[in-house]
């Protein structure tokens, strides 16, 4: 299913969410949603992964927020966003055994990112036209960081995921609000 189909299919968790796909559906109507980094507001996809208890889910401690944060990344060209976000969590974990609880968005955000240096290079403030998939991933299996990109990984309590995160928007914001979302995602037996 194309983007376009699953954000109108997509049901708004809450007002942040309802206004930011009607924002992206603006965009991708009038061809300026780029699954590339060239313009200042582009795709990407990440991933709330869960345990299949839903107890836990996985974070990275991202050097460049110098915070624990979810996994994923630019679409860079890839326009099936769920494999993105499947990419980004296998190289950004080192999980081998990572696999979709729904193939549907189950969150979506606008995100802003400052102005900052990777790579010894200037990247300019731009925004994220992000969508996050459920994710599900067994809290036993060995993971691993990536280190141009994060120096840890780990699984954290729900709650204690949301405190993790050094960035209070975040926690308020998206956080809890993924970690809420997992009510309707019943447990694996």
């Amino acid at each position: 299913m194309d983007l376009m189909s699953q954000l109108k299919g997509f049901r708004p968790w809450n007002e942040q969410e309802e206004r930011d796909r009607a924002a992206m559906l603006l965009l991708l109507e009038a061809g300026q949603a780029p699954y590339g980094r060239e313009d200042p507001a582009h795709w990407t996809a990440s991933a709330w992964v869960a345990s299949p208890d839903r107890r836990q889910v996985l974070l990275a401690y991202h050097n460049l927020y110098d915070s624990w944060a979810w996994l994923g990344g630019h679409a860079d060209g890839e326009r099936d966003l769920l494999s993105a976000a499947l990419r980004e969590v296998r190289e950004e974990s080192g999980l081998e055994d990572v696999r979709p609880v729904s193939r549907d968005l189950y969150s979506v955000e606008i995100l802003t990112v400052d102005g900052h240096e990777k790579r010894g290079l200037y990247v300019s403030s731009h925004l994220h036209l992000n969508v996050t998939f459920l994710l599900e991933a067994d809290p036993d299996a060995p993971v691993r960081c990536k280190p141009d990109e994060n120096s840890r990984v780990g699984w954290f309590g729900l709650e204690e995921a949301v405190a993790a995160s050094a960035e209070p928007w975040f926690q308020k914001r998206v956080y809890s609000k993924l970690n809420a979302k997992l009510a309707d995602y019943p447990p694996v037996r």
